[in-house]
């Protein structure tokens, strides 16, 4: 923010009014960008008014392989976003239609995915595969948690069997890629979807950008922005965030047929 009444977009300057840009859904009023948004502002966009039941809030995450300063980290975000975990967890109702949901937060550790994102999510996908619930997740995420090393690896696996077991029930899962997703969190739940959305100019990929600037060889230009993705065939359709919630209603609507799919 460049003072107390307006925002700087990161990719035009543009000075956008404060109330402008929250009116927006945080949105640039020139030239589209999406900022960065957290989860209960992305509730506040989706779910019906006083839908939302958050679960699990009591789950944090510890140090088990006392990497150092982990803890100093964890207590700073806890404190930055009032939260103890990167990712919310619950049930809601979606234009009338009942959902579980999860929804990322890249300000809490990067929106890496440690033991507590994996349990979490595992929890809501359980909780939709026992009670008929339609599931969706949005993702944001710089990738697997270092600090935890193979118990943040083995996340990847636990989320991917519960999706398949959400699945193999009959249940729709939509998946909304945020920018950005990277790593595991792409290499598991969050491709795993029926239907795969991408906000504009989502960056999605398994690698990192630190990790691609090691490659040599010359690679597509913006080949893991949404734009990208969307003509290779990796996500399903790029929605604006003014659109998201008809668009999600509109799916929900269509999948409360149970004729209407076969996942």
């Amino acid at each position: 923010m460049s003072d107390l009444t307006t925002v700087t977009c990161p990719d035009c300057s543009t000075q956008i009014p404060s109330d402008s840009y929250v009116s927006a859904k945080q949105v640039c009023t020139l030239c589209g960008y999406h900022f960065a948004i957290g989860p209960e502002e992305r509730l506040a966009h989706l779910v019906d008014l006083d839908s939302f039941i958050e679960l699990d809030t009591g789950l944090f995450s510890v140090n088990p392989l006392e990497f150092p300063d982990y803890e100093l980290k964890l207590a700073r975000d806890a404190k930055k976003t009032g939260r103890r975990s990167e990712m919310m967890t619950g049930v809601a109702e979606i234009g009338c239609f009942p959902v579980a949901i999860a929804v990322g937060d890249v300000r809490f550790m990067g929106g890496s995915m440690g033991s507590v994102i994996g349990e979490k999510l595992t929890r809501i996908i359980e909780c939709a595969t026992s009670r008929n619930l339609p599931l969706v997740t949005i993702s944001v995420s710089g990738g697997m948690r270092m600090q935890e090393g193979t118990l943040a690896l083995m996340q990847m696996e636990k989320t991917a069997a519960a999706c398949v077991r959400h699945s193999e029930a009959g249940l729709f899962h939509l998946s909304v890629v945020t920018d950005p997703t990277f790593g595991g969190t792409t290499a598991s739940f969050a491709s795993l979807g029926h239907v795969i959305f991408a906000e504009p100019g989502a960056r999605v990929g398994f690698a990192g950008p630190r990790a691609v600037a090691s490659i040599r060889e010359k690679l597509p230009e913006n080949f893991q922005r949404a734009e990208f993705l969307l003509e290779h065939g990796m996500i399903d359709q790029i929605v604006h965030r003014h659109d998201m919630r008809d668009l999600i209603v509109d799916l929900l609507d269509f999948c409360s047929t149970s004729e209407n799919i076969n996942v």
